[in-house]
This record gives C-alpha cells, sequence and structure tokens, in this order.
C-alpha cells in the first residue's frame, strides 16, 4: 500500500499521480504500485512539488510495517532505535511574525479596522 499527500502542489502534478495512484481526496493518493514504480514516483513529486509539500508512506519490511518520507515538510522522520518517528519542530524556538500592537497585521487600513471591529 502506498499513500502520497500533497499540499500546495501544481496541478499537473496531481494529474500526474492519478495515472498510477487513485486521489481518494484533494491531494490524498493512495495505490499499490511496484517499489520500482514508487520510487519513480516519488523521485517525479519531489521534482514538480514547487513550493508544495509531499509526504509519502508507503508499506514495509520492518518493526512498524510502514515507512514515509517527507519533502519540504516542517516535520521530518527521525530514528528512534529502529522506530521512525516524527519531530515536529518546537513553537519555543521558532518564534512568531511580529505584529503590531493592537494586534492586527500590518497592512490594515482604517477603513478595514472600522469594518471589523466598529467605530470606537
Amino acid at each position: 500500500m502506498t499513500v502520497i499527500v500533497l499540499t500546495n502542489c501544481p496541478a499537473g502534478l496531481r494529474g500526474f499521480l492519478t495515472r498510477w495512484l487513485l486521489e481518494v481526496s484533494a491531494g490524498v493518493f493512495v495505490g499499490n504500485p511496484s517499489a520500482r514504480i514508487r520510487d519513480l514516483l516519488w523521485e517525479e513529486v519531489q521534482q514538480y512539488a514547487d513550493q508544495g509539500r509531499a509526504l509519502l508512506a508507503h508499506t514495509s519490511n520492518n518493526e512498524q510495517g510502514y515507512t514515509f518520507h517527507t519533502h519540504d515538510h516542517a516535520w521530518h522522520p527521525v530514528d528512534h532505535e529502529g522506530l521512525t518517528l516524527i519531530r515536529r519542530p518546537d513553537p519555543r524556538t521558532s518564534a512568531p511574525a511580529p505584529t503590531p500592537q493592537n494586534g492586527l497585521p500590518p497592512g490594515w487600513s482604517r477603513a478595514a479596522k472600522r469594518r471589523r471591529f466598529g467605530r470606537g
């Protein structure tokens, strides 16, 4: 079993994957191609994903029974004593984008502020 999840990728890449896999939801592809075809599909995904992210999960002969790979994703697979786990980025080290004192993102006009929050 193979699962490929695409986020913010070109429509042409999604169309390419539908030749080999079934798109069960927007950007989620499942199927059972051979290992050779799966590896070729993953190379194409990595090459044509542009600014998007991709995740590949497939069955494997290990203790978990599956393995996965990521492309341009903030979460990365890490081997921990023979098990593959996902390492999330630490929110304490990645500071949020600075916002002005009133809490609105920069670039809001006075009219937009009035429409959203009323006159006051």
